[in-house]
């Protein structure tokens, strides 16, 4: 691997961003003080070919891509010349194979919200391989991540798997399909937080795990090569951009988010609310075991330093908002929930339980499907509008519930949160009377984006180490706990007996 540190001259001020997401591409322009200059967004096109199948054209996501670093540059009045260094934070899980001669996919991306591999993973977990991949990954045995996606390429589209033997393929989450499109093809990486999502990384000794290729019938030759979230990742090849920009900070969204929000101690917890929810809860150097169906991962590994966490993935959160617009057909803005949820009858008790694709952490119950309960007949817009509020929180709350299982030694004093989902005052408030602790939500809400620019500025001595980062975060407002005590606990008794309703 090539380590290179290339010196900034006084015009090399800026950072970009790539926050590629699972509804969205965006880049984000940031100067020396970390603020954003400018950024530009383009939503990724999301395919439903079958029930519970989700899939993306990575073309796609490449062009929307080089269209909004493109678009922000532009935006902010600037050259590709003035650009310090670039970081890129991703959807995790998410698969793509290509062929490395063309750099063609053979099949569109199958998201991480996929649940077409759900019989092949109950299979290896009848035959009693559950246990096995959780020592070796952290991770539960679910379609959610990568392993039994390649292995369903490989096994369905025509010539892969002979394509794949003879090394004529790549494998590679959303960053390591950009690094090849950015890098023309000279780079195939990734960083340890995406390679720790596969289901095919040790985690213990960080590296790729052969029992788990030969387990899932996957050549090693497909995989790309494994480096630290802040090292050389390469150079954007000059056609691209018109000047190279070299790369320097790549993290899966969330690993990514809470280094945007400085959680680099351990016990500190972020969680993000964008289409799913993730709470990740830094653990430290050595890594911690859940017994609580939470997964461990990766925070980071910087500078040949590692930091691991606990994390709980809510498969829906602002997807709940989605479905009423899309499904139930809300005309009201995100921003207007907040005042659908005041003007609500807050004496009708209706809960929504968004297990649209099953139930994640901590229940993942892969057979549970969505419902709405406790319906009469004054039950309308603002009451399911505050149910889907009121749901993401809940289920926040059944996550720290586990994190405190698992982890004794640390307490939980407060939760830094980001994504969408938080600019909603009235969801902050009900998830602080909910967890009974402060929530703090940070003045940048990019923090994803952040923590990638983070990566990249650091490195290159543009912005301040991991201390002086943290003793410059800011938090843009506090929500304390409001509610008294009964109220909370009839509250979460009643999603709680909604809950057994639904589970398998």
């Amino acid at each position: 691997m090539i380590e290179r540190r290339r010196a900034t001259s006084s015009t090399q001020e800026f950072i970009v961003a790539i926050d590629q997401g699972t509804t969205s591409t965006r880049s984000i322009l940031f100067d020396k003080l970390s603020n954003i200059t400018s950024q530009q967004q383009i939503e990724t096109q999301q395919y439903f070919p079958r029930n519970a199948w989700v899939e993306q054209n990575p073309m796609d996501i490449w062009n929307n891509t080089f269209k909004t670093i493109r678009q922000a540059i532009d935006i902010a009045g600037l050259s590709s010349t003035q650009i310090a260094a670039m970081g890129i934070c991703n959807q995790r899980e998410t698969t793509v194979i290509w062929h490395r001669e063309t750099g063609v996919p053979i099949y569109n991306a199958i998201v991480w919200l996929d649940r077409r591999t759900e019989d092949y993973c109950n299979l290896l977990e009848s035959r009693g391989f559950s246990k096995l991949i959780q020592d070796k990954t952290g991770l539960i045995l679910d379609p959610y991540f990568s392993a039994s996606k390649i292995s369903w390429i490989l096994s369905n589209v025509e010539g892969a798997r002979s394509a794949a033997i003879k090394g004529e393929l790549a494998f590679g989450t959303i960053d390591s399909w950009l690094l090849w499109n950015l890098t023309n093809g000279a780079v195939h990486a990734t960083d340890i937080t995406n390679a720790s999502r596969t289901m095919l990384f040790n985690i213990n000794c960080q590296d790729w795990d052969s029992e788990l290729l030969d387990l899932f019938e996957i050549p090693k030759s497909m995989l790309p090569e494994v480096r630290d979230c802040n090292a050389y990742f390469g150079s954007t090849h000059s056609s691209i951009l018109g000047a190279s920009i070299d790369i320097y900070g790549v993290a899966g969204d969330q690993q990514a988010a809470a280094l945007g929000q400085a959680c680099f101690t351990k016990g500190m917890i972020k969680s993000t609310f964008g289409t799913g929810c993730f709470a990740l809860l830094n653990t430290g150097a050595k890594r911690a075991y859940s017994h609580n169906k939470l997964i461990t991962t990766i925070a980071y590994r910087i500078g040949g330093n590692i930091n691991y966490a606990i994390e709980g993935s809510i498969f829906a959160a602002g997807a709940v908002i989605n479905w009423l617009r899309d499904g139930l057909n809300f005309t009201e803005s995100p921003e207007e929930y907040d005042k659908l949820a005041e003007l609500s009858n807050l004496d009708d008790a209706v809960y929504l339980i968004p297990a649209f694709s099953g139930l994640g952490a901590p229940w993942w119950d892969t057979e549970a499907r969505g419902a709405v309960l406790g319906m009469t007949l004054s039950t309308g817009k603002k009451e399911l509008a505050r149910a889907a509020l009121e749901s993401v929180c809940y289920q926040t709350f059944d996550l720290l519930q586990a994190m405190k299982r698992d982890i004794h030694d640390v307490p939980i004093n407060s939760i830094r949160v980001d994504g969408g989902m938080s600019n909603s005052n009235w969801s902050m408030q009900f998830l602080a009377d909910i967890l009974q602790i402060p929530i703090d939500r940070s003045i940048v809400t990019e923090t994803s984006a952040l923590g990638a620019a983070w990566l990249a500025a650091s490195k290159i001595g543009l912005w301040p180490n991991c201390i002086h980062f943290a003793d410059n975060w800011k938090c843009q407002q506090r929500f304390t706990p409001q509610m008294n005590s009964q109220k909370r606990q009839i509250k979460l008794s009643g999603w709680h007996v909604a809950l057994e309703r639904i589970k398998s």
